[in-house]
C-alpha cells in the first residue's frame, strides 16, 4: 500500500514510505504503520506469534500481504502506544 522504498547493508534494512495519517481510514485496519513510524521484527512463524499475541490479549492488525508483497505483516501497539511489526517472508518480494 503506497510508495516504499528499501534501503540495506546487507544486514539491516530500512523501508521508508512517506506518512500517511489516513491509511488505517482506507484500509479498514485498526493500527496505521503509516502515521508516525515503527520498528519491524521478521520471524519464521508468523502464525505461532499470532496464536501468542491472542493468547496474551493484545489486539494487532493482520495486514497479510497487502502492503509488502511477500510478506505476511502484522501490526500492533506496545504499552506506550508505539506501533511495532512483526512480518515473515511468504514469496519473493522483487
Amino acid at each position: 500500500m503506497g510508495d516504499v522504498s528499501f534501503v540495506t547493508d546487507g544486514d539491516i534494512q530500512m523501508h521508508l514510505t512517506p506518512r500517511d495519517v489516513l491509511n488505517s481510514f482506507r484500509s479498514g485496519q485498526v493500527v496505521n504503520p503509516l502515521e508516525r513510524g515503527h520498528i519491524a521484527y521478521r520471524t519464521d512463524d508468523i502464525q505461532a506469534f499470532m496464536a501468542h499475541l491472542d493468547a496474551q490479549g493484545v489486539p494487532y492488525s493482520d495486514w497479510g500481504s497487502n502492503a509488502v508483497k511477500g510478506w505476511h505483516q502484522v501490526f500492533f501497539y506496545d504499552s506506550d502506544g508505539n506501533v511495532i511489526e512483526v512480518h515473515q517472508i511468504v514469496g519473493s518480494t522483487t
